[in-house]
């Protein structure tokens, strides 16, 4: 598991426009290689820290939230900058509005949180190397097997918490 994050951890879009902080450490950090979200990223993965939405607080601006479709049917809500369009988080159908998938990347310390697994390596680009010693799979994975029991902790608390749960 990666060493705790030093926090809060604040971040936001490329103009500025919207300024975000994250108050606790993530859930987990996923680095996904799905053809999806190589399609929509550009790129070869994206990173995703899975945190709980009342710990993410807006600091600045408001996102715009789009609905997109999703490798699941689906769908998902990617929050973007109404003014540069950068993506900053998304939230799917599985957790709904209550877990933000916040895109590492847009934090302006990005290599604070560096992923605790590779998943859907089956697709990965042949000429990306995954680092020795973080679990990466070729689908997706487990919670149980691969989350850190606090997390699962927050995880169940969470969905206590949903109506109908």
């Amino acid at each position: 598991m990666r060493a705790e994050p030093p926090l809060p951890l604040e971040g936001g879009c490329t103009c500025q426009a919207v300024r975000y902080r994250l108050a606790t450490p993530p859930l987990f950090v996923h680095c996904c290689h799905c053809r999806w979200c190589q399609r929509e990223t550009g790129s070869a993965f994206v990173l995703n820290a899975m945190i709980e939405a009342d710990r993410v607080s807006l600091l600045q601006g408001r996102p715009a939230v789009i609905d997109t479709p999703s490798a699941s049917g689906k769908g998902q809500r990617i929050s973007r900058c109404p003014v540069c369009q950068i993506a900053l988080w998304s939230t799917y159908a599985g957790a709904g509005e209550a877990v933000r998938f916040v895109r590492v990347g847009t934090l302006d310390e990005p290599d604070a949180l560096p992923p605790d697994i590779h998943i859907y390596t089956q697709s990965k680009q042949p000429w990306v190397i995954l680092p020795e010693g973080t679990p990466a799979v070729a689908e997706y994975y487990s919670r149980k097997a691969h989350w850190p029991e606090a997390s699962l902790q927050r995880r169940a608390a969470l969905l206590a918490g949903q109506p109908g749960a």
